[in-house]
């Protein structure tokens, strides 16, 4: 039997509670319109999936999994995230980042739709979430996410580093972030509730750092090649993202 143990969330998350997510063990705690496109227009602006989830958590080898699937689909770019908050359960997430909890706290403050902490979490371009296994709720704000944000473009340059370039028009700041992720792990757990099991991953974050902030007109950022070496990463992307935690704006997975 699953174990929920609860933290102090919206009320609307705790009626979530139903669904199969795991609450924190902490007392932390618009719509967008529709728009048709075709495939070469979803794949230059890819919906950014963002999954909170822990080695510590029994319900998050699900959302694993559809992340791993999800992940193949050209037109998403799948982030994992693993949070740190279940580690004095019994097992140390060993890809866990202080940063990935953090960062799910903010969402948690916005009050977007499955807005908490708990696992398995899927955010959707830094707004809307849902339970990280449920697929139909998860695949329902893809369909509703905002793809008319900028378009990135990326170069490799003579000396192995690469430039950026960031076009489109807005009223609106944002910063531009490079995110070196490893493309697949497995862990194997030794105790805690997923002890014995082996766990598998896709695109889990190893380094992320701010190239700079987007302005609302074109702009170039150049990544030197010494970023692109970031240890156990193998894959990188480019993330603009509003101040705060705000919503995704664009995204691209780089070709390295």
């Amino acid at each position: 039997m699953r174990k929920i143990i609860p933290c102090l969330l919206s009320a609307s998350v705790a009626l979530a509670a139903f669904t199969g997510m795991q609450f924190a063990p902490s007392a932390e705690a618009g719509s967008a319109r529709v728009t048709a496109f075709d495939d070469a227009t979803r794949s230059a602006r890819p919906v950014v999936i963002e999954l909170f989830t822990s080695q510590g958590c029994s319900s998050c080898p699900p959302a694993d999994m559809l992340a791993r699937r999800l992940a193949k689909d050209p037109s998403l770019l799948v982030i994992t995230r693993p949070v740190t908050y279940w580690d004095r359960l019994g097992w140390t997430d060993t890809l866990a980042r202080e940063e990935n909890t953090r960062l799910q706290r903010a969402y948690a403050t916005k009050g977007h739709e499955g807005a908490g902490v708990y696992t398995p979490q899927i955010v959707v371009n830094g707004g809307g979430g849902a339970v990280g296994s449920r697929e139909k709720a998860i695949r329902s704000l893809v369909r509703r996410a905002d793809r008319s944000g900028p378009l990135i473009t990326a170069t490799r340059d003579t000396g192995g580093g690469m430039t950026v370039t960031v076009s489109g028009k807005s009223d609106y700041l944002a910063s531009v972030s490079l995110i070196a992720l490893r493309s697949a792990e497995t862990v194997r757990v030794g105790r805690g509730e997923n002890g014995g099991r082996t766990l598998h991953y896709v695109n889990v974050v190893r380094d992320e750092h701010v190239l700079g902030s987007w302005r609302g007109q074109r702009q170039i950022f150049s990544i030197p090649a010494r970023d692109l070496r970031v240890v156990g990463a193998d894959r990188y992307a480019i993330v603009l993202q509003r101040p705060g935690a705000g919503p995704i704006v664009a995204a691209k997975l780089l070709d390295i």
